[in-house]
């Protein structure tokens, strides 16, 4: 698809989230989203606004592409923040030099000009529905950013699934008609060969067999009760050989975690990993299932990048992953231990469940392309 103009169009894109540093859900759909929107119609000319104190910005090779402009300000992105709120001001469009239409990957607060069309995209509603499950810091941002007028305000909305558009149309009290939504994609599978997957393997330490967890551990993960369904399953003679792999980026209280693993009878077989952005596909490839048992998610990436690798998983039954997933998983209570350990069992006792899950997650993983998700986007920031 490639959409053409009669007229030369300017569409301003907030990447302020990319300087963060972290690399989460957000970070992840600004970096892929952009990749494949920005060079889809040479005649759409962007500008791409940044700002902070430090230059944190990594080189991505899509800023320099001819209908890319780069704006970058030294002024740290609090100031921005705090003269948005306190005195509206200043308009980011004028600081980009115009804009017809501003795109903002997250609800950042930023005043626009009268004749600029603002787009935002929401991922999810956690932090109104579950506010426990985010530190008071982080509850005060989410206050002081206001998501709720931002929805209000904006002219089209888009939410990464039918299950976000549900949230932000009761929580922020707009119309549903002017929210779209858009899938995320997921990246290609990487395969690697045997050679470097033993290596991997080897490096890290990882068992033949093992349970992977891959996302933020912070309690909206649920990582809690995966490790009491592993210990579950652990106790059992058949499965003396199986670990429980958890990847990815301390967050709030994931101490706690770490307190219960050491209380674990099975501690030994449990271990916590850091890991790059590389390093999934070697983890998803090596492992013998994945469990994603979150109390909410807007769309949710390791389920699917864990499917297109062939790899079952297992996901909670609410919020958006069943529409994410489809038949390409199984659905489990994620407040049900029991219920997580017998899926988890069951999966590594029966062949035929991995095949199947395998084929069916292939297939559906071919059709969330980050491609299509450009293109669907770009269309929404036209009709804006």
């Amino acid at each position: 698809m490639c959409v053409l103009f009669d007229e030369f169009m300017t569409i301003g894109i907030d990447i302020r989230a990319l300087g963060s540093g972290v690399r989460s859900g957000i970070e992840e759909y600004t970096e892929r989203l952009l990749e494949h929107l920005l060079p889809l119609d040479s005649s759409v000319m962007y500008k791409l606004f940044y700002a902070s104190w430090k230059d944190t910005l990594p080189d991505y090779p899509w800023t320099h592409l001819s209908n890319v402009e780069l704006k970058k300000l030294r002024i740290p992105s609090r100031a921005l923040f705090l003269g948005a709120k306190l005195f509206d001001t200043p308009a980011v469009d004028k600081l980009v030099g115009g804009a017809d239409v501003f795109f903002f990957p997250h609800f950042f607060l930023a005043p626009l000009s009268a004749n600029c069309k603002r787009v935002t995209t929401f991922h999810d509603m956690s932090y109104a529905m579950f506010p426990e499950f985010f530190p008071w810091r982080r509850r005060l941002w989410h206050r002081f950013m206001n998501p709720e007028w931002q929805a209000r305000m904006s002219d089209r909305i888009i939410a990464v699934s039918d299950s976000t558009k549900h949230d932000v149309a009761q929580r922020c009290y707009v119309d549903p008609a002017k929210i779209d939504v858009v899938h995320s994609g997921v990246a290609p599978a990487h395969t690697w060969n045997g050679e470097r997957l033993e290596h991997f393997r080897a490096d890290n330490n990882l068992p033949k067999r093992f349970v992977l967890s891959l996302g933020t551990m912070e309690p909206r993960k649920n990582i809690g009760g995966l490790m009491k369904a592993f210990d579950r399953l652990a106790s059992q003679s058949a499965f003396a050989d199986v670990g429980l792999v958890i990847v990815g980026r301390k967050g709030w209280l994931w101490h706690d975690n770490a307190a219960y693993a050491r209380q674990s009878p099975h501690t030994r077989r449990i271990q916590f990993k850091e890991c790059t952005g590389d390093e999934r596909d070697g983890y998803y490839q090596l492992a013998s299932v994945l469990v994603y048992p979150s109390f909410l998610e807007g769309f949710g990436f390791p389920p699917l990048e864990a499917i297109a690798h062939g790899t079952p998983a297992i996901v909670s039954a609410n919020s958006s992953l069943p529409e994410v997933v489809r038949d390409g998983a199984i659905l489990v209570d994620p407040y049900n231990v029991r219920q997580l350990a017998d899926a988890v069992e069951h999966i590594l006792t029966n062949e035929n469940i991995r095949v199947r899950l395998a084929e069916k997650g292939k297939t559906l993983a071919r059709e969330c392309s980050w491609r299509k998700t450009a293109e669907k986007t770009l269309e929404i920031l036209t009709r804006a």
